[in-house]
């Protein structure tokens, strides 16, 4: 077991480091952005949303950078379980979500549609580096049209996300900038070389340590940032993470290997881990139908129960079930 240490001493630098350099490099870029003047609905729906990704970004860069492309992948679907199945469940038993119409009408089906589009890719066992472009390259036309519609459509718990970064000047928030994202770029390397070795030690792939300690490792920020806005009653933020974060994972996250070093993958990528993550991400755009529709039945607030959170958390917990014959 000597021979292990290094290697969970490494993971567990690795995602420390990860969440406070996202932290660090969340506030320094936001602090930046709100002195040069851009508006507070801005950052929070572009900065303060990828920032909470970054950690599967640079995770997934570096991984793919030393040829284990199958991590990258599998921390971009199982961050995707993960902030379905723990972070929201986690977040609804603290308490119940108030769900809005436009979670179904917007988001929801933007969400379904980059799913099917990624499933589509890795259908046939290969993700190219064409299709990594075209994951890659979505991203800017979706942001612009996120923020061309918010800006006519408002939500004032986004603007009071933006509004909540401390004031800095720009030289300090330059500073933190490039702290973070220095702490993000050791810290990764760290995990990505920890994670490699527990999975060489304990003879299993590095496709079931990318979905399992990496992808729960890199959601921590999206877990924070969920509970203590539901904490706050910022639950719109709360749910609008889970959104954002699952859309830049497939966008930002699963396009990187196949850029960087085009994979095969496993049969089990698609069929397991890949339908496993459609199906909760239909759980959830479906429990959001139906909390809008006994809402409007009995003329109260939508909202996602801690039933519909325990029922989550038990579909990521049978996932893990599933994950047992491929260790």
């Amino acid at each position: 077991m000597e021979t292990l240490a290094p290697a969970a001493l490494g993971v567990l630098f690795g995602l420390l480091g990860l969440l406070w350099g996202a932290d660090r490099f969340v506030a320094g870029s936001a602090g930046a952005a709100k002195n040069f003047g851009i508006s507070p609905l801005v950052i929070g729906l572009t900065i303060v949303s990828i920032g909470t990704s970054a950690p599967e970004i640079i995770v997934a860069i570096n991984a793919a950078l030393k040829e284990a492309g199958d991590m990258a992948v599998g921390n971009a679907i199982g961050s995707n379980l993960a902030n379905i199945g723990l972070v929201l469940g986690a977040t609804a038993l603290i308490a119940p979500l108030p769900t809005q119409s436009h979670l179904l009408k917007q988001e929801g089906p933007v969400l379904l549609a980059i799913t099917l589009l990624a499933g589509f890719f890795i259908f046939d066992g290969a993700l190219s580096r064409p299709e990594g472009f075209v994951l890659a390259l979505i991203i800017p036309p979706l942001l612009v049209i996120t923020v061309y519609y918010k800006k006519r459509h408002p939500n004032p718990e986004t603007v009071e996300e933006g509004e909540a970064i401390p004031a800095m000047s720009t030289a300090t928030a330059i500073l933190w900038f490039l702290i973070g994202l220095g702490a993000l770029l050791i810290s990764s390397e760290a995990l990505v070389w920890g994670a490699k070795e527990i999975a060489q030690f304990f003879g299993v792939s590095q496709l079931i340590i990318g979905l399992t300690i990496v992808a729960v490792g890199t959601s921590l920020p999206e877990l924070a940032a969920s509970a203590m806005s539901a904490i706050r009653g910022h639950h719109d933020i709360a749910l609008g993470n889970i959104f954002g974060s699952n859309l830049f994972n497939l966008l930002a996250v699963m396009s990187v290997p196949g850029i960087i070093a085009p994979l095969t993958l496993d049969s089990a990528v698609f069929y397991r881990d890949y339908l496993a993550m459609s199906g909760m991400t239909l759980v959830l755009v479906g429990a959001i139908a139906w909390s809008l529709w006994i809402g409007k039945k009995n003329h109260r607030q939508a909202r996602l129960s801690k039933k519909i959170g325990i029922t989550l958390l038990s579909l990521y917990a049978l996932y893990y079930v599933a994950l047992i014959p491929g260790v």
